[in-house]
């Protein structure tokens, strides 16, 4: 977290996010809050950081294995500059959760991830007791002539806690990526004490106390949208949404993933499932679906969806997951939406 003035070049950086006046704002609250003016030395640290480009964001994620929009590689930039976690939105299989491994790769950093379900709670987010341990312990001091108290203190150690994702993610020396999926799927509850962690990056452990964060972990919340999430999390967050890519971007995508693939092909192959997203299916194709459906097409000797359409059809269990689905793309749908295809 950071509080300093900006400079001439911080400024400058900052225009390509935000406006000039909203980052002196910022810094200032920063610099109130910290209650402390900071040094030559951190400013130059701090420009160094902010230089960065959403141009430069775009490319490291491409080395990293994810090609990005630029409304995207906006985001990530914000969050690192605020310190804020980055709620990302949008159907299942657009690739939310490929963001947060990408990031990890381009930070050279771990990722942790907490997978939400429902009636996920804090033994299972955040930290539990080694129970079966700690019966284990107390069965080998009887006998012994240690009174209650420090039999007690000595099974609620360091020794028997057993770290969760979110307690794990703040104690690890190196900020890690710390990713929180479909999080639409927990229960409200579980937002109420995420935001707790959220809020102030410390956990109170009533036996041991207050443990404060070593590091600030990078947050990615993803959800499918299957419930509303609550006002005060989407407050805590940065938000974007995370569409289904373009033709133009998901050629790309199969291009950075399958070995072989030529752009031509990689564009007919996008160009058909971005018209496959369109039809009245019940269960809309996702981007792994693309790249599985590319390698198979690539394997087994295509080189031109035209020249190649029974093929095309023969290969949609790639793409095409329920019944209804394979019966509703009959090979005159499948010849149809090839005929629109360059």
């Amino acid at each position: 977290m950071w509080s300093r003035a900006p400079s001439a070049t911080a400024l400058r950086w900052a225009d390509q996010c935000v406006s000039a006046a909203d980052f002196c704002r910022f810094s200032e609250i920063r610099r109130i809050v910290a209650g402390k003016a900071c040094s030559l030395s951190e400013n130059v640290a701090d420009i160094d950081r902010m230089t960065k480009t959403r141009d430069q964001i775009a490319e490291g994620l491409a080395a990293a294995g994810y090609v990005a929009d630029d409304g995207l590689a906006t985001a990530l930039l914000l969050t690192e500059m605020l310190d804020r976690p980055l709620l990302l939105e949008g159907e299942a299989g657009v690739g939310k959760t490929e963001v947060a491994k990408a990031l990890a790769r381009l930070e050279s950093t771990d990722l942790i991830r907490l997978q939400c379900y429902e009636g996920l709670d804090r033994s299972d987010a955040i930290y539990e007791w080694n129970y079966q341990r700690q019966l284990l312990a107390i069965k080998a001091r009887e006998g012994s002539g240690a009174d209650a108290e420090t039999v007690e203190e000595a099974v609620f150690s360091e020794k028997y806690l057993l770290e969760r994702p979110l307690l794990a993610a703040i104690r690890q020396d190196r900020a890690p990526v710390l990713l929180i999926d479909e999080i639409d799927r927990a229960d409200e509850e579980f937002e109420a004490f995420l935001l707790e962690i959220l809020s102030d990056y410390q956990v109170s452990i009533p036996e041991l106390g207050t443990v404060s964060a070593v590091s600030i972990p990078r947050v990615v919340l993803t959800s499918n949208g299957t419930r509303e999430l609550s006002d005060a999390l989407r407050r805590r967050c940065l938000y974007h949404y995370v569409d289904y890519p373009t033709p133009d971007r998901e050629a790309r995508i199969l291009l950075s993933r399958v070995d072989g693939l030529d752009t031509a092909l990689a564009l007919q192959i996008s160009e058909l499932m971005g018209m496959l997203r369109k039809e009245d299916l019940a269960k809309v194709p996702g981007v792994a679906e693309t790249i599985d459906w590319a390698a198979a097409l690539l394997g087994l000797g295509a080189r031109n969806l035209h020249d190649s359409r029974d093929l095309v059809f023969d290969t949609l269990a790639c793409v095409l997951k329920t019944r209804e689905d394979r019966v509703r793309v009959s090979p005159e749908v499948t010849d149809r939406l090839l005929g629109k295809v360059a």
